[in-house]
């Protein structure tokens, strides 16, 4: 249940955020016995709840949901848990160790005194903290392109994020602009609900969804991809901006394979380059981008089967991959968006971040934290959830607990526990722990 109380005093750790990544760093902390507390700006799991259509399922399998403590234990370990069953495994995960947790709570100023203390003045009142570790993910806001300002206002437009299902847009043809994972299974959603769906196609990589006998994220966690660190790499900055390749767990999991619902009645087009009126104009390039999506798709395969020969796997044969369409050159780049009945426009263009409210020197030319593996040049202060922060998992549920636990490493030796502090071990001590402002908070507790 809820209960009101107000945020203030000192705390030797603070964790901004509660979702997979904060409440990961909750758990490791707590194990540590180290006094804390973690501040949600809305509801455990928000974006999953909210921002999330609602056919929305995980592309990689159950058996990666690995938080710490909490490894998934349903009956589909091969599965995809959908929307709702994604934020279960968190709110069971949160029931589990019930962690000092305070929602409804925003962090809006993060700055660092002229004692060393960090100070967070937030919507409930302020605190102050020796450490800090920002748990916020890296996708805070919806990015949309400066073009859709010239869409025309008949013409309904939302980012992914907004996106529930083709019931809640008007009725008439819909334009998907990006390939990525969301965009491409939006389309995918739209176009098994009958609508008419223009997908303006990316660079986006793609992936098979099953490749002899196995699910491809199986090869590459055996083949240790996802064991990989960013440092291996010889330009990280550029890795850790890749798009990730489209497949859907959709029902059971299968293939994205843009060509096949081309075949059925999907219009795809190049890379969107302009609004020109009542026009949308692309780029002359779709065949080159699906060219590469397959081609990554087949690398994969190659990279498996040079795995199963070298180690002798007894493994099945596959036929490989056939291209059953392939775009008609007199097709053009334009496309009038009346006479196309194109009512709606899905913007599946990604997400920015916002640090804005963090004033700690800890960033570089385009606002994005330096770091390794989540420590940053402040002592005391660390990212936790990042895309690629160590490896391909960190900012997934699959590696976010391994980052969790080094930096709850990092935290224990960087000082000892201030004296007379005692652990914090449920959001019940909260409410009494919690004292300074007036202002109301909610609080799972």
């Amino acid at each position: 249940m809820s209960r009101a109380c107000a945020v203030g005093g000192h705390y030797p750790v603070v964790v901004v955020g509660g979702g997979q990544a904060g409440l990961s760093a909750s758990y490791c902390l707590r194990e540590r016995a180290i006094e804390h507390v973690v501040l949600e700006s809305h509801q455990v799991a928000h974006d999953w709840r909210s921002r999330r259509w609602d056919s929305f399922c995980l592309v990689t399998p159950n058996w990666q949901c690995s938080l710490p403590g909490f490894p998934y234990r349903g009956a589909d370990p091969h599965g995809f848990m959908v929307r709702d069953e994604i934020v279960a495994y968190l709110e069971d995960y949160m029931t589990a160790f019930d962690p000092p947790l305070a929602e409804g709570v925003q962090v809006t100023r993060l700055r660092r005194t002229d004692k060393g203390l960090f100070h967070l003045d937030t919507t409930a009142g302020e605190l102050t903290a020796d450490q800090v570790v920002v748990a916020t993910g890296a996708y805070h806001e919806p990015s949309m392109p400066r073009i859709a300002e010239r869409l025309p206002g008949t013409v309904r437009q939302l980012h992914s994020a907004d996106y529930r299902n083709a019931d809640a847009l008007p009725v008439g043809a819909v334009l998907v602009v990006g390939s990525g994972q969301s965009g491409a299974q939006i389309a995918e959603d739209l176009h098994l609900a009958g609508r008419q769906v223009h997908l303006a196609v990316g660079n986006a990589p793609r992936v098979a969804r099953f490749y002899r006998g196995r699910d491809c994220v199986a090869w590459l966690a055996d083949m240790g991809y996802y064991a990989k660190t960013i440092d291996e790499f010889h330009d990280p900055a550029l890795v850790r901006k890749r798009v990730n390749h489209y497949v859907t767990g959709r029902d059971g999991g299968r293939d994205i394979d843009l060509r096949s619902f081309a075949h059925d009645g999907m219009r795809l087009h190049g890379r969107l380059l302009d609004i020109d009126g009542a026009n949308a104009v692309f780029a002359d390039d779709l065949e080159r981008n699906l060219d590469s999506a397959d081609a990554v798709a087949e690398s994969i395969k190659d990279s498996v089967d040079t795995y199963i020969e070298e180690r002798r796997i007894d493994a099945p044969r596959e036929e490989r991959y056939v291209p059953v369409w392939r775009p008609d050159p007199a097709q053009g780049g334009r496309l009038d968006l009346s006479a196309a009945g194109v009512t709606s426009v899905i913007w599946a263009t990604g997400f920015r971040s916002d640090y804005r409210w963090i004033e700690v020197p800890v960033f570089d030319g385009r606002g994005y934290p330096t770091h390794w593996r989540g420590v940053t040049s402040a002592p005391g202060l660390y990212f936790l959830g990042l895309p690629w922060q160590h490896t391909w998992g960190s900012g997934r549920m699959e590696a976010v607990g391994k980052d969790a636990e080094h930096l709850a490493e990092r935290i224990v030796s960087y000082s000892p526990l201030r004296p007379g502090a005692r652990p914090v071990h449920s959001s019940n001590d909260i409410c009494g722990a919690l004292t300074g402002s007036a202002t109301t908070a909610s609080l799972a507790c």
